[in-house]
């Protein structure tokens, strides 16, 4: 009986010897993806604020509109992290410190242009980085460029229609508003 059980233990051991560790990405990109995290939970932050502010000062078209702005970011996030689950990596969220101040509508338009712009920098930077080591990453980072340059028109074609408003009149803070933000519910 001693004799079967031993056989039956080096076989165990023998088929367990036998599996394989599946394929990770490399350290690299991964560190990189991990800061994308980041910059994509910084931007859902930034996003939030700014529909809380917007709220409390009865913008609400661009309250509405920057809640979808938060929405998304937190959606790009999980994207990144479903992407390293998926290699078999453990994502970690980097802690986000930040603490926006606005000073009218004008302004949260420009931070979020400098946001959106910045990491569209980062995305393409990470991806040509990326090409000739990983192109599965590099394919992946295309659906994040592709959102980014997008992200970069709407800010841009905002900033091009706020260089008609005087920042310091409220009526044409609020004509700009209800001009160019779309429409609630």
């Amino acid at each position: 009986m001693a004799n079967k059980l031993t056989q039956v233990n080096e076989m165990l051991v023998a088929s367990n010897e036998a599996i394989k560790t599946p394929m990770t990405l490399a350290p690299e990109v991964i560190k990189m993806l991990i800061e994308r995290i980041g910059d994509e939970y910084t931007a859902h932050y930034f996003y939030r604020n700014a529909a809380n502010w917007c709220k409390e000062k009865a913008y609400f078209r661009a309250a509405a509109f920057f809640d979808g702005e938060a929405s998304n970011e937190l959606e790009h996030a999980k994207l990144v992290q479903d992407y390293l689950v998926d290699w078999n990596a453990l994502p970690i969220i980097p802690p986000v410190k930040m603490f926006p101040q606005f000073c009218n509508l004008i302004d949260i338009v420009n931070k979020a242009y400098d946001l959106e712009y910045g990491l569209y920098l980062k995305y393409n930077e990470n991806s040509a980085a990326v090409f000739p080591v990983d192109l599965a990453t590099f394919d992946f980072l295309q659906e994040l460029r592709i959102g980014q340059r997008k992200s970069v028109a709407e800010y841009s074609d905002l900033l091009n229609a706020a260089q008609l408003v005087n920042v310091s009149n409220n009526f044409e803070v609020l004509y700009f508003e209800q001009t160019y933000f779309p429409e609630v519910g």
